[in-house]
């Protein structure tokens, strides 16, 4: 017999069934209080709700657990690299070594993009955020992409999971090199993805440009970490908009606009800023101290997170590949880099930051490992949304194959004026 919870609602009990899932807490499925009750539930941000069912990522944030597909983050981010996290989130499986060929093949023989759009980026302002430019170019793909547009055609959406797949990374770049006013690169399907898109941003015409095996491996991990991370604002959003039936290159655009908000894929560059703030070695001290007095307005900036009450398990692996990129390039002359170590290091001592559970997350790492490899604040989370795509992608996929699916509609507790007769202009005092 199925398990149950039972509500009281005034004289009334009512029998909600239970929904158990593979690992994680029990759900109360609560579809039917409603109709049998007359009442709804009050959730703001849904932090109690679950939206759907999910086989893509599951997260415990009080043991800082990170699984995709079931495996832990970390043995993916070691042993794996982007394009098989790809894979694995949208087949749910590891790829044979024979799907993964296939697999690369396809997505680099689609990183070019229309032609057309080259045309497209001069109509903005060169010093337009790229993430403007990023919600304005996917969301016009579905305007070049015409034969991939057909939700309910499963060879189509697999065209537009491919497509996106594959040009975001090129758009990306475009957007870098159209704000500094450099010619556009484009992309070289002998390279992988991962160094592609490097030498996308920063090859220049007039001369040679050699990737840094290094760097293309840190940006990876950086990819692989960000790739999914269950139903977040930006996530849920793209499966609300395609719950209406949009086609998918207007729902990751609407994806990338809600990333955009500091609260959500502005992190990174948070904790940069504060970096900046702080300035100096010597300054690092005195700022700590003002993390630590309540009555200071100063918050440390890439220190804890909302989910996982633990260590971020993502941010162990950012920091062994930050550490790789700073001593790759060598921190002596930049005073930042040199705070943010020293930040690190009082972070993961200090019986304050300990106590509170103030660990360095993905942010804090994630933020000086790509400013060291010259990449400005401003595409910080147009890097984000590059490697969330994918998760977006199979989110959304998952969503259209789902049969219980409907067109998302939150209720509302009204707490506006009540029913009240139209008063005539000449009429009102």
């Amino acid at each position: 017999m199925s398990a149950t919870s039972t509500i009281t609602v005034g004289d009334a009990q009512v029998e909600l069934p239970i929904k158990t899932g593979t690992i994680g807490p029990d759900v109360i499925d609560i579809g039917q209080l409603y109709a049998k009750t007359g009442k709804f539930t009050f959730d703001p941000g849904f932090t109690s709700t679950a939206s759907c069912e999910s086989k893509i990522t599951y997260i415990d944030g009080d043991a800082g657990v990170l699984l995709y597909r079931g495996y832990p983050i970390d043995q993916i981010a070691e042993n794996g690299d982007f394009l098989e996290t790809c894979y694995l989130m949208l087949f749910g499986e590891l790829p044979t070594p024979a799907q993964k060929a296939d697999f690369d093949y396809r997505v680099t023989r689609h990183t070019m993009v229309h032609d057309q759009m080259n045309r497209f980026f001069q109509g903005f302002r060169r010093d337009a955020h790229p993430m403007a430019i990023m919600v304005a170019c996917v969301g016009a793909l579905s305007a070049f992409y015409h034969d991939s547009t057909d939700i309910s055609d499963d060879k189509q959406r697999m065209i537009a999971s491919l497509r996106m797949i594959a040009k975001m990374p090129t758009l990306a770049a475009m957007a870098y090199k159209y704000s500094i006013g450099q010619p556009f690169v484009y992309p070289k399907n002998d390279l992988d993805y991962t160094s592609n898109f490097l030498r996308m941003c920063f090859a220049v015409p007039c001369e040679e440009f050699k990737v840094n095996p290094i760097f293309a491996r840190a940006l990876d991990r950086i990819f692989i970490l960000h790739a999914d991370h269950e139903q977040n604002a930006s996530t849920s959003t793209v499966r609300l908009a395609g719950s209406s039936g949009a086609n998918p290159f207007a729902c990751v655009a609407a994806g990338i606009a809600c990333l955009w908000g500091p609260a959500h894929g502005g992190a990174n560059e948070a904790a940069l800023k504060m970096l900046e703030e702080i300035g100096h070695p010597e300054n690092v001290a005195k700022y700590v101290a003002k993390a630590k007095d309540k009555n200071d307005p100063f918050r440390l900036m890439g220190f804890g997170h909302r989910v996982y009450k633990n260590y971020d398990p993502r941010a162990r692996i950012m920091q062994k590949t930050t550490h790789e990129v700073l001593g790759q390039l060598g921190i002596k002359d930049d005073p930042l880099l040199e705070v943010a170590v020293q930040l690190e290091k009082i972070a993961l001592e200090d019986d304050y930051f300990i106590e509170k559970k103030l660990y360095p997350n993905i942010d804090f790492y994630s933020g000086i490992t790509l400013k060291a490899m010259g990449f400005p604040t401003s595409m910080f989370t147009v890097l984000f949304a590059l490697a969330r795509t994918t998760g977006w992608i199979a989110q959304w996929a998952e969503m259209i194959e789902d049969p219980s699916q409907k067109i998302g509609r939150p209720r509302q507790l009204y707490i506006g004026p009540d029913k009240r007769e139209y008063v005539p202009l000449d009429q009102r005092a």
